[in-house]
Formats: C-alpha cells, structure tokens, sequence
C-alpha cells in the first residue's frame, strides 16, 4: 500500500496498488420526531470506505450487511462513505462524493495511515482492512466494553424536504464538532464497467449527506438539512457523531430513526 504522500503519484496506479493491498491482506410530506440518547456505556461506530469500482469491496460490503444485521438493537453505528477517486477508472459511483475522499484522507493524518478500499475505521481510534472480519470484530467488543465521556441527544424533525436537527451534547473535548449523517439503509446497483462490471451491488448504511456543526460552550444547538433526492421516512435514517478534530476519537453517537416510534441509542 502507499502513503498519502504519494498520491502525487498517477492516481489509477496507487488506487490499484492500494486495492490489491487491500484485497490480499484480508412520506416526505408527514412530520415525525424521534428522539435517541447515549447514557455513557460503550459503543461502536464502523466507517467503510469504499466504492463501485474496486473490485476488493464487495467482500468489505457483505461483511457490512452482516454486522448490520447482527447489531439489531446494539450501539453499533455503521456508515459507508463512498469515495469519489475510482470514478475516473471505468464506473462512476453514483453514491460517491468528494467529502468522503476528504474525510477518508483526514483520517489518514489523523491516524498516520494510508488511505485505500476498502477500509475500515472504528470510533475514529483504529483502521483496518474492511473485509478483516476478526480484526472488525475484535474492535468493536473492545470498544463496546469501553466507557464514552461524552453524551449526545438528537431531535429530528422533518418538513417537507428539509430536516430540523436539535442536538445537545455534553462531555466531549475542547474543539469537538458534531457530524450529522443521512443515512440510506440498502441500495442496489447494475455495475456496467470498471473492475466490477457486470455485478448487482447491494449496498447497506450509505452515507448520502455528511453536514458538520461547531458545538458552542453549552452544546446545544440545531441544524437545517436539505434532504438528499428519493428520501423516505422509512428507508433513511440520520446518525449524529461526536469528533475530536485534534485527533478523530469519536466520544458519542446516536441514532434517530425516521418512524412513528422513538428510539434510543448508546
């Protein structure tokens, strides 16, 4: 794999050294508020990065799905942030964005890492190869018996085609910002070209909006959100993260899921 310095290099070349590292290590108009709170126990927030034209994701996508399905009703939060730097290679993915290269690359000066797909990072603290299913595994029981300073309580609102977020946190570090996530929870995808043409992609917990916030002295505050196009009510939901910019530890999360239900999260 190659450091971040050497993305100077011709992007195809490192994206494919850095793939085959990878792979050989191995509605809208109803209103509804939701509530979720974490109360300080241990919990686990999982980002994938990833994307539709490297041919080492799908495994780190299916070891996704699985770990979704096996955090029913646990404080396991799982994101997939699909970035934008394969696009050029053959298949351009559309839930890909710049942000989430941007945000891929921070973690890579955060942690001191290389950056490449599929990789995985847990409670902004580790990164690993994101279809190293023990090593995954391994981390998240490590952070679910860890204890979190900090807390945080999301309110979403929704009107229409925006959403009205009130959050109020407490305990996080000097400097912290929330990140609110809009969150697709399946999609499928006909890959036509590229490394994986000719594949049907399903696809879990697709980040489609990634909006920051500062917290001020109180921590309290609220944030509009223009939602992303084809969301429902019923498919999407929005999970809120607390970030220390000196370093990416991740203190809180929670989740608000868009149903007639309140949820609490940990």
């Amino acid at each position: 794999m190659k450091s971040i310095k050497s993305l100077i290099l011709p992007i195809g070349f490192i994206i494919t050294v850095l793939s085959l590292a990878a792979f050989m290590s191995e509605g809208m108009i109803a209103t509804k508020k939701v509530t979720s709170k974490v109360d300080g126990k241990g919990f686990a927030v999982i980002e994938l990065f990833t994307s539709e034209g490297c041919s080492s994701c799908p495994p780190a996508g299916e070891l996704l799905a699985k770990l979704q399905q096996e955090a029913q009703g646990k404080p396991v939060y799982i994101l997939a942030y699909h970035v934008d730097y394969w696009n050029s290679l053959g298949w351009k993915d559309i839930f890909s964005n710049a942000d989430y290269s941007k945000r891929q690359k921070q973690y890579g000066n955060w942690l001191t890492a290389q950056i490449y797909t599929p990789q995985v990072i847990v409670n902004g603290k580790a990164e690993f190869v994101g279809s190293d299913e023990p090593a995954i595994r391994n981390a998240i029981s490590e952070q679910l018996t860890a204890k979190s300073a900090a807390t945080l309580t999301l309110q979403a609102h929704q009107d229409g085609e925006k959403l009205q977020v009130q959050y109020q946190s407490a305990g996080a570090a000097r400097g912290s910002k929330l990140l609110i996530n809009i969150v697709q929870k399946i999609a499928q995808s006909n890959v036509d070209r590229g490394e994986n043409a000719g594949r049907s992609l399903t696809h879990v917990q697709i980040v489609r909006n990634l909006q920051t916030e500062s917290l001020n002295a109180t921590g309290t505050g609220s944030a509009t959100i223009v939602l992303p196009k084809g969301f429902n009510n019923k498919n999407w939901e929005i999970l809120g993260l607390i970030q220390d910019q000196s370093n990416g530890e991740i203190s809180a999360a929670a989740k608000a899921d868009l149903n007639d239900h309140l949820t609490t999260g940990k």
